[in-house]
């Protein structure tokens, strides 16, 4: 089953199209430890173009 995963983050190097993520895996994790919201997390698969 493909899972399609939405990014807007148009500086990097894994956005398709200006809405998904191309990278064959991603890593997310929390800002400070913990996160409540999406807002706090960071994507550590984010590479710049």
């Amino acid at each position: 089953m493909e899972q399609i995963i939405m990014c807007e983050v148009n500086s990097c190097k894994f956005n398709r199209d200006g809405t998904r993520c191309g990278a064959e895996k991603i890593h997310v994790a929390p800002h400070k430890g913990r996160a409540d919201s999406s807002e706090e997390t960071d994507c550590k698969t984010y590479e710049h173009i």
